[in-house]
């Protein structure tokens, strides 16, 4: 076990782990200095001092130097008021070189030998001579990242449709997969408009519950499928995963339609050819017996009180097998007569094997010699001219 301490950078989604000073404190929502791959930065604690196991850890943790004095603050301030001017003088140059880029975001480094800008573009963008111009501005390093749209999303913010901000801006250490799956086992609709975050991606939040849609998904029945509730067959018009309930459409004995609602445990759910409740095959209703509104008879019908008990698992998989060896046994017979000639259409191949429908062949082959004979030429007078017909 390692002690270790949360830190967040600006503009940095991700969370990185620092190992701390012995004897100092870090709370939340302080700023520290650290010592990074760059050089000199500063971050803010996100995770408090805990304990994780070393396996969690993949390198060696470097040290936290400090927690920021006033100094350092003061040094962070003035790095945040140069920003409006730096953006500003960088969306002239871009102007000025006509470069397809959209300027986001840019930050001055703890010491203050580096610029960073951050834009976007549609494709890779030649910004050299943007590079030289932006350092006989500033007088420093110059550093420009391209980010994608997610990206930009995540930097410059905004209110997602849910009406909160969005969750890449806030709360997320690192973008996570989504796909157009995770709707369709969320029951969601897939009109593009209604998926889609501020960044015209798939929303990041589909990924949240995806595992609690996926496990209820499996229960559900499907829309349009058949199901038995206490009142009767009916057919699935939709389901609510959130509540596990069921809206049945339900045929009246006079030829009406009701629509009910039921917890998906009082339900058997036809799944391939036979009846289900919570996962076990119960026995089908009979044909042409469907229930009326009232439902009494329907609760009867649906549940018989004399109905044979369930076969067990042992059972189930015992006739599953028997029925796969007699299909195996009747594929190797029919293989077999194939072979000898008694299968379909054998009788013609056993035939044509024995000769029998031979004197057709006969006459054919004779025909055939025949008509080489006739085909033997004569012999050419020698007085005959080339080319000329006999």
């Amino acid at each position: 076990m390692q002690q270790i301490v949360g830190v967040k950078f600006r503009n940095a989604p991700k969370v990185y782990y620092f190992s701390p000073a012995a004897g100092e404190e870090y709370p939340r929502g302080s700023t520290v200095i650290v010592e990074t791959a760059k050089g000199l930065e500063s971050g803010t604690v996100v995770i408090p001092l805990k304990e994780v196991e070393d396996e969690k850890l993949t390198s060696a943790l470097k040290p936290i130097l400090r927690r920021a004095t006033e100094k350092d603050l003061e040094k962070i301030r003035r790095g945040e008021e140069r920003r409006p001017e730096a953006m500003k003088i960088c969306r002239t140059q871009i102007e000025k070189h006509k470069l397809d880029m959209k300027l986001i975001d840019c930050e001055f480094t703890f010491d203050g030998a580096k610029v960073v800008f951050y834009f976007s573009a549609p494709t890779r963008v030649d910004f050299r001579d943007l590079v030289k111009d932006l350092a006989g501005e500033f007088h420093l390093r110059i550093e420009l990242r391209q980010v994608g749209i997610r990206d930009e999303t995540r930097i410059l913010g905004g209110i997602a449709p849910c009406g909160r901000p969005c969750c890449c801006s806030c709360g997320m250490s690192d973008f996570k997969k989504v796909s157009i799956k995770m709707a369709k086992t969320q029951g969601l609709s897939l009109n593009p408009g209604k998926i889609s975050g501020l960044c015209g991606r798939l929303m990041c939040c589909l990924e949240y519950e995806n595992d609690y849609y996926a496990g209820v998904y499996k229960q559900m029945p499907k829309i349009g499928s058949e199901a038995v509730s206490p009142e009767g067959r009916g057919v699935v018009a939709s389901v609510n995963m959130l509540t596990m309930q069921v809206k049945l459409k339900i045929e009246t004995r006079e030829g009406g339609l009701v629509y009910k609602d039921f917890p998906v445990s009082e339900l058997q759910i036809k799944r391939g050819g036979h009846f289900e409740k919570d996962g076990v095959p119960v026995e089908e209703l009979p044909e042409g017996e469907e229930a009326d509104g009232d439902g009494a008879e329907a609760l009867s019908d649906a549940t018989p009180a004399d109905a044979a008990p369930a076969p067990s698992d042992g059972e189930r998989q015992a006739g599953e097998r028997k029925n796969r060896n007699r299909k195996n046994r009747r594929g190797r017979e029919r293989d077999g007569n194939r072979r000898n000639g008694n299968g379909q259409n054998g009788r013609g191949g056993q035939d044509r094997q024995n000769g029998q429908n031979g004197d057709h062949g006969k006459f054919r082959r004779d025909g055939q010699d025949g008509g080489r004979e006739r085909r033997e030429k004569k012999p050419r007078p020698d007085n005959a001219p080339v080319g000329a017909k006999e």
